[in-house]
């Protein structure tokens, strides 16, 4: 079932992956901090597929040297793929926020090419 998943992220997304991290939001007590993907083994401009299945979440994106912008934030629904690439982890932080409201579960499947 995850290879098909990822057969046809690689079809919409025009990009080819090798590896895929799971993440499991149990509830709105469940998050994901302010951070970049930028591991050396992802190479220079990674490209990232993040896959939501689940409850809706809110993605936030906020610039990592200019102050001035504000975080772009947006909704995740259930079925929603999202593609990060080029210099966006050298710009940018991204996360999930806690809620103050209570949510079911969220599962996001993160595709990724690996370097060895």
């Amino acid at each position: 079932m995850l290879a098909d998943i990822r057969s046809r992220v690689e079809a919409v997304t025009e990009v080819t992956f090798n590896s895929v991290l799971m993440n499991y939001y149990r509830d709105h007590r469940d998050s994901m901090g302010m951070h970049s993907d930028d591991e050396p083994e992802l190479g220079s401009n990674p490209a990232i597929a993040s896959l939501s299945l689940g409850e809706q979440r809110t993605f936030v994106l906020k610039h990592k040297f200019n102050k001035e912008l504000k975080p772009v934030n947006i909704v995740l629904e259930s079925g929603s793929l999202l593609l990060m690439q080029g210099a966006t982890q050298h710009h940018w932080k991204h996360g999930i926020n806690k809620l103050t409201r209570p949510c079911g579960p969220r599962v996001n499947l993160t595709f990724r090419r690996v370097f060895s």
